[in-house]
């Protein structure tokens, strides 16, 4: 696989932060684990349930050695949305994040996230909301 970079982008290949100072375009021969610096998400920016999701599995991703207390949270975080929502495709895409995670292929996992986003953008943003809130 071949990825092309321009001067001062950052690429995370397993759990390593690399940052190239001109453009260059570099070939992973091998399989390895890696983010993009624009699929990468800021703590600040894990501001809703599937993006903090996004982030967990993210952190997987990006230190891979020792990862089961991150996976404990995983499994606690996606329980919780479970326990949440409705939503017949989050619910899907839940069940098919939980399988990718378990077969470690985290960045499909992060893919699949990714394009349930704009669901739970519109479910957020719904005066209708089809996420169950606990009451007191």
């Amino acid at each position: 696989m071949s990825i092309s970079m321009r001067s001062g982008e950052r690429i995370y290949v397993n759990g390593a932060v690399l940052r190239v100072d001109r453009k260059v375009t570099l070939e992973l021969i091998n399989e390895v684990a890696f983010l993009l610096e624009n699929q990468v998400m800021q703590v600040e920016d894990a501001v809703t349930p599937l993006r903090q999701l996004y982030f967990v599995v993210q952190l997987m991703l990006m230190s891979p050695h020792d990862n089961d207390p991150v996976r404990a949270v995983f499994r606690v975080q996606r329980c919780e949305l479970i326990a949440v929502t409705d939503n017949a495709d989050i619910l899907q895409g839940l069940e098919e994040v939980e399988d990718l995670v378990e077969a470690k292929r985290y960045f499909d996992a992060l893919r699949r996230l990714r394009a349930l986003f704009e669901i739970e953008d519109s479910i957020l943003t719904r005066p209708d909301t089809t996420w169950k809130m606990e009451t007191a």
